[in-house]
C-alpha cells in the first residue's frame, strides 16, 4: 500500500473517532454545568479543555469558562485547528485523497457527514439547540463507522482503519479517566459526596457506560469499580483493554500481510504486558494517575511506531 494511503486511513478514522469524542465530552460537560451551581460549572467546562488539550488555546482567546464560549470554540471555533468542524473537514479530505480506497458507501457517509456538521455549526450553536449539535456529531461518526464495517474489504486497508480508530479512542478513555481522578476533584474532602458521584457518573456517561457499569455493580459508584471497568473489563467496547486487543488484532494482520513484525509489535508486546493479568488494585498501588500518564505516553509512542514502521505521518 502506498505511505499516502496509509496516512489517510490511520487519520482519517482517528479524526472521526476524535469528533465523536468530543461531542461526548461536551455532552458530560453540559449535563454537569446544567446540574451544578455556577462555580462548578465553571470548572467543569475547564475540565473538559483540559481533557481535550485545548486550555491554552482557549484561555489565548477567551478571560472566562462560560459554557457559551467553550462549545463554540470547540465545536466550531476560527483559528481552533481541533475544532469539531476542523476535524470532520481533515476526515473528508483525507477520504476524498483515498477514493480508490474506500468504498462508496463510507465516502456518501464521510462526505454527508461533513455537509451536515458544516451547516449545522454556521452559526453559534445556543443552549437550548446544544444537545441536537452533539447528537448529531456522534450520529455522522457512527454512520461512517457503520458504513466501513459493513462495506469494506477485511484488508490492508481496514487494518490501519481500525488501528487509528482504537488508538484514538484509548487515548481519548485514559484522558478522561485521568482528568477526572486527578485534576477534576477539588479536594480529598469531596470524596463519597454528591459532587464526587457526579462526576463519576459523568465519566461513565462520557464514554457511553453508565448502562454497562450499573449493570455490573448495582448502581455503586465506586473509584476502583469504574477505574477496572475503563481500564480492564475487555467486554466494554471503550476500555483500554478492548482497545488494545483490537488494536493487536490489526497489527498481527498487518504482521502477516507483510510477512514480519516490526518495532510497532514489539511495543505492542511491551503494552500487553502492562494490562494482561493487571489487577485494580495494582493499578491503583502504583497511582491512578502515574499508570495513566505513562499509558498515554506508551500509546503516542505506539502511534509514532506505526507510522515510522509503515513510513507515514500527518
Amino acid at each position: 500500500m502506498l505511505g499516502r494511503v496509509a496516512t489517510g486511513m490511520f487519520w482519517m478514522y482517528r479524526y472521526l473517532e476524535r469528533a465523536e469524542n468530543t461531542a461526548r465530552l461536551l455532552a458530560a460537560g453540559h449535563r454537569m454545568a446544567i446540574t451544578r451551581g455556577e462555580d462548578v460549572a465553571s470548572e467543569e467546562w475547564k475540565s473538559v479543555l483540559t481533557t481535550l488539550g485545548q486550555l491554552t488555546a482557549y484561555t489565548a482567546q477567551h478571560d472566562d469558562f462560560t459554557g457559551a464560549h467553550v462549545c463554540d470554540f470547540v465545536l466550531r471555533g476560527k483559528g481552533n485547528p481541533q475544532s469539531v468542524l476542523s476535524m470532520f473537514e481533515r476526515a473528508r479530505t483525507n477520504a476524498r485523497a483515498c477514493r480508490s480506497a474506500i468504498t462508496a458507501e463510507v465516502w456518501e457517509a464521510v462526505n454527508e457527514g461533513w455537509m451536515t456538521l458544516r451547516d449545522l455549526l454556521a452559526r453559534p450553536v445556543r443552549d437550548t439547540s446544544l444537545n441536537i449539535a452533539l447528537a448529531a456529531i456522534r450520529r455522522e461518526s457512527t454512520l461512517a463507522r457503520g458504513a466501513t464495517h459493513g462495506s469494506m474489504m477485511r484488508n490492508e486497508v481496514y487494518s490501519f482503519v481500525r488501528a487509528g480508530t482504537f488508538i484514538e479512542r484509548a487515548d481519548n478513555t485514559a484522558r478522561i479517566l485521568d482528568v477526572k481522578y486527578y485534576l477534576l476533584l477539588p479536594s480529598l474532602s469531596y470524596v463519597g459526596t454528591p459532587l464526587d458521584t457526579g462526576q463519576w457518573d459523568n465519566v461513565l456517561r462520557s464514554l457511553s457506560g453508565e448502562r454497562a457499569y450499573r449493570y455490573l455493580n448495582a448502581g455503586r459508584m465506586e473509584a476502583r469499580s469504574i477505574a477496572e471497568l475503563l481500564i480492564l473489563d475487555s467486554r466494554f467496547p471503550r476500555s483500554l483493554a478492548f482497545c488494545y486487543a483490537a488494536l493487536r488484532e490489526n497489527l498481527d494482520a498487518l504482521a502477516q500481510l507483510h510477512g514480519r513484525e516490526g518495532p510497532a509489535h514489539q511495543l505492542m508486546n511491551e503494552l500487553d504486558e502492562r494490562l494482561t493479568g493487571r489487577t485494580v488494585e495494582s493499578i491503583f498501588d502504583q497511582g491512578l494517575h502515574q499508570f495513566l500518564v505513562e499509558f498515554i505516553g506508551r500509546n503516542q509512542a505506539m502511534a509514532n511506531a506505526i507510522a515510522e514502521q509503515y513510513r507515514f505521518n500527518e
